[in-house]
């Protein structure tokens, strides 16, 4: 939930950052199922630091900071975004299925609920990928050209001088 704000901050598309915005609304909803079932089993919601987690949110906030073309950085925020929900996809699963082996019926169907919720949003940037991947291949094509342009006037310059 931390990272999220920043993601919301960072594209240039606003369809993406509509859709960070919309799921860090649904985060804070998990986090209020997960303190529901932790409440009923009488447990403490406290969670231990998770270093995978950790590592992926690091490796989209340097993309960020490594400053890209508009269309890169959003192509970049996907990739990382589908990341995070894919170990979330991960985890839920796994505990989704615990609960269904210790009998928690209840536990289960709220895991699988987000469970779902995490699903449909990596399925939300899988779409907008396709957009927005398209356009980032084609600004890189433009800077290679530009590169190009660049280097054969240089050594159209140098050949002049000769």
């Amino acid at each position: 939930m931390k990272a999220l704000p920043k993601m919301a901050k960072a594209p240039t598309s606003l369809d993406l950052k509509a859709g960070f915005e919309e799921h860090l609304e649904q985060t804070k909803q998990h986090v209020a199922r997960l303190e529901r079932i932790f409440k009923a089993l009488e447990e403490s919601p406290k969670g231990k630091h998770c270093n995978g987690m950790e590592g992926l949110i690091k490796e989209g906030a340097e993309m960020i900071e490594e400053d890209p073309a508009p269309e890169e950085l959003d192509a970049g925020l996907i990739g990382a975004a589908q990341r995070v929900e894919h170990y979330e996809i991960a985890g839920y699963g796994c505990v989704s299925a615990y609960a269904k082996l210790l009998g928690e019926t209840e536990a289960d169907s709220i895991l699988r609920k987000t469970l779902g919720e995490e699903k449909v949003t990596d399925e939300k940037l899988t779409k907008l990928s396709g957009e927005i991947n398209v356009e980032a291949a084609k600004s890189d094509e433009s800077d290679d050209d530009a590169d190009s342009s660049k280097k054969t006037g240089k050594a159209k310059a140098k050949s002049a001088r000769a």
